[in-house]
């Protein structure tokens, strides 16, 4: 069968979708042929609706299928509306964060015939393989079909056995141009799972799923690809692309098992040069670790501080780490030559101004170099969300606009609070900046307050100069010798003037 992906990417980063690279390579591995939709401007001319009809008329697919995470939502509830007007006979499925989140929601759109929640490799094909056969599919485990009488809500299967899965299909992403466009950057992934049950975050409402579905304590969520799997795909992404010039692994928390950690960073250097960049967790990272990381080729290792609140990330983030754990965490990486980069959240239900200062603080203290922010988005059923839902904080209409986690909130805090978040996330490494304890930090304090002093209009005259204007005060600062944070990349990152010139991930 012909099987049609869309990935309705739109007003995002360039990004690689995971689930649907493995599933392109389970229905390869046996016999079907699949092709991907992406849509990212970034990487290419946004397709009219025209086209898009004209490309399905053309490939005539069996299948279509879709994966998003909620702020995808609306372009994939868009696109599958036009597609279901033309091709009504064409079955489309979705899948990914939102509809395993949601799924009772999305099946109420009667575009979408399935919804794929959960783990969706042995599902699809199960699916693709009785499509062939003309057999019922409304029983499949991991899908809600749509039938004659409504709506067939089956249960989960277990999860995937990662060593069963083929490598997953990096051509279906046209990887050679998104490794063009991303400056040599690539992306892969060595395991799946995370132990951890931070509020906002979907892995802990697809655990409790599977744990209830299965009627099990333990459904074996946290799982890794052997390390002669993981090196055997980076030596096929070295032999079979150009001009890579680092590796980015996608692993919630590369740093857990310390075991695996050992492994692979001695038997990577054997393969190549070319750097890496990992994900840890304060908990999950020591003095040992980033020895083994820094020998092992490791440039850059990143950490989800999300608040420099205690309060908020004990309370409402369920992530109890301590500053201190964070500031010995930094330290450790800085002491072997290890680059950082953190990752904190604004916006948050409950948060105060006070909140947010203690994380420009901590980001002051601990120096890392890089950081990037995002404005809190309450997935839907997530314990967060529903903190925020009890808090009133949930402005529908402005989520349903919204379609990434940069551009602005969907909480509502009041008027005076909702545009001092609208300013900080406009001008985040400026206040980050004052706390330097030479010249650049008086200019920041006097580039905050008169941030600060503006009124609505005259902010919304002012904010898309603000890139412009720290371009043009960050290069003087570099001809002065003065340390400081400009953005780079994009306007959601800052990167220290001494810190080189890493990219931007």
């Amino acid at each position: 069968m012909k099987v049609l992906f869309i990935y309705p990417n739109i007003n995002a980063q360039v990004g690689f979708n995971y689930g649907l690279a493995f599933i392109s390579a389970v229905l390869k591995k046996h016999g079907h042929t699949t092709r991907l939709l992406n849509l990212n401007e970034k990487l290419y001319k946004l397709p009219s609706d025209e086209e898009i009809v004209k490309y399905i008329r053309d490939y005539a697919p069996g299948l279509i299928g879709m994966s998003v995470v909620t702020p995808q939502y609306p372009t994939a509830l868009r696109t599958a509306r036009l597609i279901k007007k033309n091709f009504p006979d064409t079955p489309l499925i979705i899948g990914g964060v939102h509809p395993t989140l949601v799924p009772d929601e999305v099946m109420k759109e009667d575009c979408f015939d399935y919804a794929c929640t959960g783990e969706g490799e042995e599902a699809v094909l199960e699916l693709v393989t009785k499509k062939e056969r003309g057999e019922d599919t409304s029983a499949i485990l991991n899908i809600w079909s749509r039938t004659n009488g409504g709506i067939k809500q089956n249960s989960v299967r277990s999860f995937v056995d990662l060593s069963k899965l083929p490598m997953k299909d990096y051509e279906l992403f046209d990887l050679q141009h998104m490794i063009n466009k991303e400056d040599g950057w690539v992306r892969l992934m060595g395991s799946r799972g995370c132990p951890f049950r931070c509020s906002y975050c979907f892995n802990h409402k697809i655990v409790d799923r599977y744990k209830d579905d299965l009627s099990a304590t333990d459904v074996g969520y946290i799982r890794r690809h052997c390390l002669e799997d993981v090196l055997d795909e980076i030596k096929y992404l070295l032999r079979t692309y150009r001009d890579i010039k680092t590796f980015i692994f996608d692993d919630d928390i590369f740093t857990f098992d310390k075991k695996f950690l050992r492994a692979f960073c001695t038997e990577y250097p054997k393969l190549t040069e070319v750097p890496f960049v990992v994900n840890g967790h304060v908990r999950a990272f020591d003095e040992e670790r980033a020895k083994m990381l820094k020998e092992g080729g490791c440039s850059i290792i990143k950490f989800g501080l999300e608040s420099g609140s205690e309060r908020i990330r004990r309370d409402v983030l369920h992530r109890p780490m301590s500053n201190e754990e964070i500031v010995r965490a930094f330290e450790a990486a800085h002491k072997f030559g290890l680059h950082t980069s953190a990752f904190v959240m604004i916006g948050l239900p409950y948060e105060t101004r006070e909140d947010i200062l203690a994380t420009i603080e901590l980001l002051s203290r601990i120096r890392p170099g890089r950081f990037r922010w995002a404005i809190f988005f309450p997935f839907p059923r997530t314990d967060a969300y529903e903190m925020s839902l009890k808090g009133g904080y949930i402005n529908f209409e402005k989520m349903r606009e919204l379609k990434n986690f940069t551009e602005a909130s969907c909480l509502d805090f009041g008027p005076e609070h909702n545009l001092f978040i609208s300013k900080l996330q406009k001008t985040f490494p400026w206040y980050v900046n004052t706390h330097s304890e030479n010249s650049p930090g008086n200019i920041y304090s006097f580039l905050t307050r008169a941030v600060e002093d503006m009124p609505p209009d005259k902010w919304e005259e002012t904010k898309d100069k603000i890139l412009p204007v720290d371009r043009e005060l960050s290069l003087c600062l570099n001809k002065a010798g003065c340390k400081h944070y400009s953005f780079r990349y994009n306007d959601f990152t800052a990167v220290r003037s001494d810190w080189g010139d890493g990219k931007g991930e």
